[in-house]
Formats: C-alpha cells, structure tokens, sequence
C-alpha cells in the first residue's frame, strides 16, 4: 500500500508538470499534454536565429529512419526506432546506453518514442509487447502482449503516461481486426481497461453505421497516433483510423462508427464520453489519426476549452471539447471528396468520388493533405501550423459485386503532387493566415512553434527551416543529410537553449553560442 501510495504521488507530480509548456525538458511525446508542440523558450528568437549553428549530431546506426520524438528528462535524451531504444547525453549527444530487442515479426515501418513517468520508461515492440525499462540503464522491469503479432497487429506508438495508467494503442497497416486502446497499470503491467473503435455486437452503440455484426469484427479502426489529455476534465482524446474493407467499401455501407472518429474517454475507466466523425464512411484510406490539439481560446469574446485537428482528408475541425460539439469545419487544402458539410459539421462524402471501375480523380491523395507529422500551436500567434500538401489520386474498384467486395479490392494510382508548404491557420476561424510553399512538392516533416516567434520544421530538400511565426517568412536553413523525418523539440541546460531533430537515421542538436 506504502508503495502504491508514493507512486501515486509520482503519477500526481508527473500530470503537473505534463499539463505546463515545457523549459528544461522534453517528457512526453508533444512536450506537454495539450499536444501543442509549443516552447515558451526565447534565447533561440527570430532576431538571432541567424545565428544558429550545429551542437552535435548522433548517429545510432541501427533502426532506419527516426521516426520517434526523442523525450529528454534529466539532462537525458530518450530515443527509439523499431526494436532500439537509446539514452544519450542532451548535452553531447554522447550514447550513455542502448537496448535492443530481438523481436519476432511485425511492421519495422517506424516506432514514434516512449513513455516516461518517474525511473520508468515504457515502449512498444514491433511484434505487440509493451515494456518496461529502467530509465537508468535500460534494464528490463515487465513486458506484457498488448496485441496479436498472428492477427497482423504490431506496435509503433509512443506510450502515454494519465495518472496511474500507461495508455497505448495498436498499428495494423489496412488490417480488417478492431483497433483499440489499452490502460496499464505502470508497476506491474496489468491491464486496467479497454476501449474498441468498433461496436462487437448488434445493439452496441454505433452498430446502426455497419450493416451487420461481420463487418464491425472486421471494420478496422487503429490507434496509433499518441492520444492528448486534458488532467482538468480528465478525459483523454485520442484519434482513429480507416475503416476496413478500405476500397472496395460495398460490404460495409454506413458512417462506419467509431473509425475516421475523434473520441474522448475517460481517463479512469475507458468509457467514452462523446465523439465527433471527422471521416465517415472513409474510402480513401485517410484516417483520421492526425493530432488532437487542445487549446484554451475565446469564441464570441467567451472562454472555451476547444479542440483542434487538420485531418488527413483536408479538413480543419474545432470542437468544444468539454462535448464534442463542432464549432468549425473548414478546408484547408481543397478537398474535393465532399459534397457538402453536414448540420452536426461532419463532411459529407460525394458517392461519385468513391473509387470507380473506371477511376475517380480525388484530392487529397492517397497520402492525405497531412499525414503523422505532428502540427503545432502558437497560443502567441493564435495560429495553429500545418504541413500539407495539394496532391490527386485516381481511386479504382476492381469488382464491382456487391455481395463479396473483400479486402482492399482495388488501388489508388499517383495522379499529381502540386505543391508542398506549411499553412498557418486561425484556429478560431479555420481560415488560412500565410502560407509558406515550399521550392519542391514531396512530403511532410513535423512542425515546433515557440515563444521566440518561430517555427521550425523541414524543407522537402533535406533543410531544417526557421520561419517567422508571425508572417511566414524563413529566417534560417541548415542543410542535413536526409529530410526530417520526426518533429523538432527544444528545451534548455545551463542557460542554453537547444533545437533537436531527426533527419534519416541521424539526430542533430543546434544551440546559439557557447
């Protein structure tokens, strides 16, 4: 009881400090629980950005791409990729320890990071098991199944530390099994509950968006994105995915509740308080598991507690997320899936740009108008900052039978990548403030905002970039060696502020000065 009784306290602790912007440290995926990615750092600022300039670089070699957020707690930067997990001095960059793993299976697509609370760390596997690690050395402490390597489930998601409980979700590339999310006791690993994006059984809540009890078993749904919290309403949200059959979508006619979803659930028992369907019915392999951003802003000259995502299929949502209630919906980089916005402000999708037999021309593309590079939010600017970009996909069905229309049943062909840029939107409204294009169309890279009116996030040439949060305008470029490939973080030691990336299968740290 003493035990429980102190770690408590710990868990208590930890929730205050996740629930402030980060200085010192980096301790969880976003840096705070807001999701945010905001630093309220200054000494790094759009008048001596100029000045910035390489600390260090560390270069794992194992892993592949790092597609994790490096956590630094204590002067001590935690780092992943599929099967690793090392500790490096912030200062240095200098390797203080590494674990691998020799897993057995499972997608090696990218890992996200860890979760840390007190001296524990915890990490997802691969091949399903969640682990507990010694944040000292890296000895292990208990592992525990949280999914089914045989039923093609696997593990990428960076864990969450709510209270008492290790939240964590599961990946399944175009799997036609439920997604859910799962809460662990931190000191032994029991699970404490469950919650499934898909109703089980006929008279379950949302079972009158399936046709029948088959399609929901196999209706898909992953939660891979790493949730957000609010400690004053205690409710986590947390964002889900694709339903399945993905393309060829006859068998499963409906909203298909609770994929393409924005839920919240109670961080105490897993029960979910309210939703809102950012993607019904989704054909296009979009998801919609990109960040739900917390904000505390006025609507009307009144204090809400809102909620803010840019979804994959183009469309910028805000919620009151006390319940769920849509106070915005607006595009952000023309969609032209949807033929209208429903009363409750849920897109409404257009039959004629589902995939065809003789192919339908859709934007966004197959990889979404943004995908899992984190935004961020300026509560300096008022402007909530995205990377996207302006891309079609031809959609094709290849069997039109109604009755047996299983797996993917037809494809997405490339079509046009226009352009690639960083949007800068007024959360209040939805509409676009600047936009900053960038010289070649390609991918996204995670995006950091500070006090010091910056933004920091890539280019599509392989440059870490400073833009002015105010205006847009970039103020600085260090060529790396690859594109980023996770989000930027900051925090400062000894009076020095440091900005960290990833870039490929390299970490590099830049710092002002001496």
């Amino acid at each position: 009881m003493k035990r429980l009784a102190i770690f408590s306290l710990l868990a208590l602790a930890a929730v205050l400090v996740l629930a402030q912007p980060p200085t010192s440290s980096w301790p969880t995926y976003h840096g705070d629980y807001s999701g945010r990615r905001f630093s309220p750092l200054t000494k790094i600022n759009d008048k001596n950005v100029g000045n910035l300039a390489k600390a260090w670089t560390f270069r794992p070699g194992a892993g592949g791409a790092l597609k994790s957020t490096p956590l630094m707690v204590d002067g001590i930067l935690y780092l992943t990729a599929p099967d690793h997990v090392w500790a490096i001095d912030s200062r240095s960059g200098k390797e203080i320890w590494h674990k691998v793993f020799e897993t057995k299976g499972g997608w090696h697509i990218g890992n996200r990071g860890v979760g840390i609370s007190g001296n524990w760390l915890f990490f997802l596997t691969p091949d399903c098991q969640i682990i507990s690690l010694n944040l000292k050395d890296g000895s292990e402490r208990w592992r525990k199944q949280n999914c089914d390597l045989d039923q093609f489930y696997y593990g990428s998601m960076a864990p969450m530390i709510v209270k008492n409980k290790v939240i964590a979700g599961v990946s399944g590339d175009d799997l036609d099994r439920p997604g859910y999310l799962t809460a662990y006791d931190p000191e032994t690993g029991d699970q404490k509950w469950r919650w499934s994006t898909v109703p089980m059984k006929k008279g379950d809540a949302g079972s009158e968006t399936w046709p029948n009890e088959e399609a929901m078993k196999h209706g898909g749904g992953m939660t891979w994105q790493m949730p957000t919290y609010d400690p004053e309403l205690n409710l986590i949200y947390i964002t889900t995915g694709n339903p399945q059959p993905v393309i060829a979508h006859a068998n499963r006619k409906g909203d298909n509740l609770y994929t393409g979803c924005i839920v919240a659930l109670n961080a105490d028992t897993g029960k979910m308080v309210w939703y809102f369907q950012a993607g019904p019915h989704d054909t296009h392999d979009w998801d919609s598991t990109q960040v739900p951003v917390l904000i505390d802003g006025q609507i009307n000259g009144r204090p809400r507690k809102l909620l803010a995502m840019a979804a994959r299929n183009g469309y910028y949502f805000l919620l009151d997320r006390t319940n769920g209630k849509n106070i915005v919906t607006a595009p952000y980089s023309k969609p032209n899936w949807a033929k209208g916005i429903r009363p409750n402000g849920t897109p409404e999708p257009d039959p004629a740009k589902d995939p065809q037999v003789d192919g339908a021309l859709v934007t966004p593309n197959q990889g979404g108008a943004t995908n899992w590079p984190p935004p961020t939010f300026s509560p300096q600017t008022g402007l909530f900052y995205v990377g996207t970009s302006r891309a079609f996909s031809v959609y094709y069905i290849f069997d039109p039978d109604l009755e047996n229309p299983q797996g993917w049943g037809g494809t997405d062909r490339g079509g046009a990548n226009l352009s690639s840029s960083v949007e800068a939107i007024d959360y209040r409204t939805g509409k676009i403030r600047w936009s900053h294009k960038w010289e070649t169309p390609a991918g996204r890279s995670g995006l950091l905002s500070t006090a010091g009116n910056l933004v920091f996030t890539g280019d599509n040439n392989s440059n870490l970039v400073a833009l002015n949060a105010t205006t847009g305008d970039p103020l600085w470029h260090s060529k790396l060696t690859s594109p980023v490939s996770n989000g930027p973080i900051s925090y400062e030691l000894d009076g020095r502020q440091y900005v960290v990336v990833g870039a490929g299968d390299t970490l590099w740290s830049f710092a002002v000065g001496k």
